[in-house]
């Protein structure tokens, strides 16, 4: 595979999967200029409530994090958002505004709540406001026709509000597969293994947004407004949780990058070696399909899968253990894992630092992948100008006992498009 120049195959992926996120920006965009055009026509229904929810889902989206690794950054927002997308009545008085006046509201909510982020450079903003306006209009496009015929008023009690649950997880799911396809056609990634990762967050915080919707939504229509802020304190104390736990992350990871850097700091290995093969490592993980704890633990490992060298008394020359002899890898190898578990960090990456030597056959996944990584790096470093193209040979010379085919193919496919992309 020549990479010094974009694929014909790949181009076409990369042309239709593109168009993807277009159509659905496009789709929101014209969606809710349509909506608010209309509004502004006809007037705002119950001015009070639409001001009230407004407020909410502005709320909502400036005390929004950036850079989160949940699925769902601003999960008040989301939850006042469907729940006005849901709201039949207010304080036992019918509502009167309708879909498109749901969308209006909540676009407009949203894109005034956006606004700090978008000063501070934080991203994707496009992205979030496409899956906000999208999925409420799902929500309300299903609710409020129907309630506007009268039909959900023969429903009552318990048959309203399974009605309403069953929305909000139909939409929750609807959601879910917008932001698989959407971060599949921005990135090309497997669309199976990010429809998964999605759905399993949506059992998390998504849940909760879910049950906030629904409950403000049914406790509006007996209290009225004042079941806003009483109900979405919990949700905002739960945000607040997680932006903590996010922060504990960014830390945690930190600090493996700081011990992954001792063998750098130490003259072991060549600077931002870690590094390189942690990023391609993730990449070829992602192309693999798989799932975000494994990236999680692969990233790990590939940031530390040199830390045995500190253990050497004579430092391999450049770093360079792919050409060293099987036992005296896995001796190395063995080293790195003692050092990884007495720093505390997780036993599963202590694991594959301590098998990236073995015959492929033998090792697990990600072990599999920083194996084949750290070689490919280390190859191409030595080759010269031509190293990516020497490397990838040699990897598929040694595909019978070293490499896993699989894996090398990956990397060639990850490493097309890179070259492609830059």
């Amino acid at each position: 595979m020549s990479l010094s120049r974009p694929l014909p195959a790949p181009a076409l992926t990369r042309s239709g999967t593109a168009a993807f996120n277009a159509l659905a920006r496009t789709g929101a965009a014209l969606l809710g200029l349509a909506a608010l055009a209309s509004t502004l026509w006809n007037g705002l229904d119950d001015r009070g409530t639409a001001l009230a929810f407004g407020l909410l889902v502005t709320l909502g989206e400036l005390t929004r994090w950036s850079g989160a690794e949940e699925r769902e950054s601003a999960p008040l927002g989301a939850a006042a958002a469907l729940s006005y997308a849901l709201l039949g009545e207010q304080a036992g008085r019918p509502s009167e505004h309708g879909a498109l006046q749901v969308v209006a509201v909540v676009s407009a909510a949203t894109l005034l709540g956006s606004v700090p982020h978008v000063a501070r450079g934080h991203a994707p903003t496009t992205d979030h406001l496409t899956r906000r306006v999208l999925t409420v209009a799902f929500a309300a496009v299903c609710f409020q026709p129907l309630y506007e015929q009268g039909r959900l008023l023969e429903w009552g009690g318990p048959r309203y509000a399974v009605l309403l649950v069953a929305l909000l997880v139909l939409t929750a799911l609807c959601d879910a597969v917008l932001t698989a396809a959407m971060a599949h056609s921005r990135a090309r990634w497997p669309f199976g293994p990010l429809l998964r990762d999605e759905l399993r967050a949506t059992l998390g915080i998504g849940s909760a947004v879910c049950a906030t919707g629904a409950v403000m939504s049914l406790a509006a229509a007996v209290v009225g407004l004042w079941a806003l802020p009483v109900f979405s304190l919990p949700l905002l104390l739960t945000q607040l949780s997680f932006r903590r736990y996010a922060a504990v992350r960014v830390t945690y990871r930190q600090t493996i990058a700081s011990l992954a850097r001792a063998t750098e700091i130490a003259g072991y290995t060549p600077v931002g070696h870690a590094r390189r093969v942690a990023a391609l490592s993730r990449a070829v993980g992602r192309e693999l399909g798989l799932t975000a704890p494994d990236l999680v633990v692969l990233e790990y490992a590939a940031l530390m899968h040199d830390i045995g060298q500190l253990s050497l008394v004579d430092p391999v020359p450049a770093g360079a253990t792919a050409a060293l002899p099987a036992d005296e890898q896995r001796r190395i190898a063995l080293l790195g894992g003692a050092v990884v578990r007495q720093t505390g960090v997780d036993a599963e990456v202590a694991v594959v630092v301590e098998r990236q030597a073995d015959p492929y056959r033998e090792q697990p996944m990600t072990a599999r992948i920083v194996r084949t990584v750290n070689a490919y790096e280390e190859m191409a470093r030595e080759a010269g100008p031509e190293g990516p193209l020497a490397a990838l040979e040699r990897l598929r010379l040694a595909t019978a006992h070293d490499y896993q085919p699989e894996v090398v193919e990956s990397l060639a496919r990850v490493l097309s498009q890179n070259r492609t992309d830059g």
